[in-house]
């Protein structure tokens, strides 16, 4: 089985719904994946928009997501303690921030990446900020599962 993932809010390549923009709500979107690759202890997740003006951009970074769960949860940054770990996104905040692209900037496409790891807990502390995280978590990835969305204003 293939590791891939998927949102309930929306689908791959089509528009992230306003409730989970910085425009609205600003809420966490539901995630699922299916196919973790043998071997996984855990998960890394980075959101990232590759075509913000200063350049890549990032959202939001999780570590230490435990590797038997198969999903996280609409608003999952202001829920109970679970264990996961957010980490600084490029806003400065340890959860999640969507998105808010500038008005005339075109379509946004936003990457939801995935990654199964080989360890099961990163120590990494919040203040390294999302791209260093990403950087020294993928030293330990079997697999990665990508998801798009978009936004324009």
């Amino acid at each position: 089985m293939t590791f891939s993932l998927i949102s309930p809010a929306f689908a791959d390549g089509q528009p992230i719904p306003s409730k989970h923009t910085r425009f609205d709500e600003n809420l966490f979107p539901p995630l699922k994946w299916t196919g973790t690759p043998a071997g996984t202890q855990s998960f890394a997740l980075v959101i990232e928009d590759p075509d913000a003006v200063s350049g890549l951009f990032r959202h939001c970074a999780i570590i230490n997501i435990p590797g038997n769960w198969t999903e996280l949860q609409q608003s999952v940054d202001t829920g109970p303690e679970h264990g996961i770990k957010f980490i600084k996104n490029d806003f400065g905040n340890a959860r999640y921030d969507g998105p808010q692209p500038p008005p005339g900037t075109g379509v946004h496409h936003y990457k939801f990446r995935l990654a199964a790891l080989d360890v099961g807990n990163l120590s990494i502390p919040e203040e390294v900020g999302a791209a260093e995280a990403w950087k020294r978590a993928s030293k330990h990835r079997i697999a990665e599962a990508t998801l798009v969305g978009t936004c324009e204003r």
